[in-house]
């Protein structure tokens, strides 16, 4: 069970703006347990799809919190995601599993002010599938 948090942990925080990895916990886990495939998918499923709610929610208030001296977005740069967020629109979300741009563009979807529920359909199918493509990787099923 201490694994299952782990691997949930790892997942929330790679999804935030923390520079963490939940693929190799993810892996570790699955060569030593290969049974517990579903499990672990959906544990590090939904780790990563409520760590990107988190940056959402980060956007939708980050009017309050922008002027803040630790706030990891410059002006510039918020300007600049809003623009290729409006450019390129929701469908982007399919992107969210992507390292580098995946979480920036999670929180710019909250700053677009993008509804949850479309958020939270597009960003657990992005990540769901990543995850699930890992583990066909991991234990050899696209080789069979």
């Amino acid at each position: 069970m201490l694994s299952y948090w782990g691997l949930f942990f790892a997942a929330f925080g790679a999804a935030t703006l923390l520079p963490l990895q939940s693929e190799a916990v993810l892996v570790g886990l699955l060569l030593g347990n290969p049974d517990a495939v579903l499990s672990l998918l959906l544990v590090a499923t939904l780790g990563n799809v409520l760590g990107s709610v988190v940056n959402w929610l980060l956007g939708r208030g980050i009017d309050r919190l922008r002027d803040k001296r630790w706030f990891p977005v410059k002006p510039a740069q918020l300007e600049k995601a809003q623009q290729r967020y409006q450019r390129y629109g929701q469908w982007s979300l399919l992107l969210s599993w992507m390292p580098i741009i995946g979480d920036p563009l999670t929180l710019i979807a909250g700053v677009m002010r993008e509804p949850f529920w479309r958020f939270l359909v597009l960003v657990t199918i992005a990540k769901g599938c990543r995850y699930l493509l890992l583990a066909l990787l991991t234990l050899g099923w696209l080789a069979r």
